[in-house]
């Protein structure tokens, strides 16, 4: 006889193609930034200011890989195992991540736009200053509805945890639209406004070094949808949205560390040479950004 019930709306199928969806997309996320951080570490000419942002952002990614395995362990146990102060630490330790992940990628498009259109140097002191802010605040913002202000509590499939968006109380609705300006409206003009003018540079010169486009398009399509249903829970009461269809849009963004390893990691033209390194001995051939000019 089966020791769990299973969560409204969902089957033993749904409960294992959600956790192998979680476990594939965990699994691979984890294994490509294990590769950034390790290749950052592993190799000295990899370590300059402007790479540092890059590691920060696989360390805010594996972490977020971290917790979709868990919640894919969770989904193939049928039920989640670590209590509810297990499951408020597992939203908070979601929150760190997300938060961080997508200031890096704001500070890495602030960067590039520095490297290829102004030129100026970024120094150590300046990266690692803004890399501490930013890990401070994700930490803060993420602590904060563990102090009241908003619920960390289970998705529908109840094997994983996040900022309660169904409550749909005061709390949640300032809390909520608060992160959504600082923390999806505020980056994506970032990467807007520091792309479309290394675009612009790049015309100028003829010499795309890569799609400017491609990042915030990228994050849009992973966060937009979820950020789209937890906003739109902030007017009207999103539970009438199937609970399946509430746990795709989550597994959707979990997939976002996949994405950014390819995107900054293994398709950066400071950071790649680094990884072919640490992984075939050869050693890196530095860009020469002067051929820009």
């Amino acid at each position: 006889m089966a020791a769990y019930t299973l969560p409204e709306g969902f089957t033993e199928f749904d409960m294992f193609s959600f956790g192998t969806a979680l476990l594939v997309g965990g699994l691979l996320g984890f294994f490509l930034n294990a590769i950034s951080i390790a290749s950052f570490l592993a190799v000295k000419e990899m370590r300059t200011p402007s790479n540092f942002f890059v590691f920060n952002l696989a360390l805010a990614d594996i972490s977020l890989n971290i917790n979709g395995l868990t919640a894919a362990y969770a989904s193939y146990l049928r039920y989640w195992p670590f209590g509810q102060d297990g499951c408020g630490f597992h939203g908070f330790q979601g929150m760190i991540s997300v938060l961080a992940s997508i200031s890096f990628m704001a500070a890495i498009a602030w960067d590039r736009y520095h490297q290829y259109c102004t030129r100026q140097k970024l120094f150590w002191s300046t990266t690692v200053t803004m890399s501490s802010i930013i890990w401070i605040l994700s930490i803060f913002w993420a602590a904060v509805p563990l102090m009241g202000w908003g619920v960390y509590d289970f998705e529908p499939m109840r094997t994983c945890c996040t900022l309660d968006y169904t409550r749909g109380d005061r709390d949640y609705i300032t809390y909520m639209l608060t992160l959504v300006l600082l923390y999806l409206m505020f980056p994506a003009a970032t990467m807007l406004s520091c792309y479309n003018a290394t675009y612009k540079h790049f015309k100028k010169v003829h010499h795309h070094r890569f799609n400017t486009s491609l990042p915030l398009r990228v994050m849009l399509m992973c966060w937009g949808p979820y950020v789209l249903m937890c906003s739109y829970a902030c007017f009207d009461n999103v539970k009438f949205v199937s609970p399946k269809l509430r746990m795709v849009l989550p597994v959707i963004a979990k997939t976002n560390p996949i994405f950014n390893a390819l995107l900054y990691s293994f398709g950066n033209e400071f950071y790649r040479g680094g990884v072919w390194h640490f992984l075939t001995g050869q050693k890196i051939v530095e860009p020469d950004l002067k051929k820009s000019k």
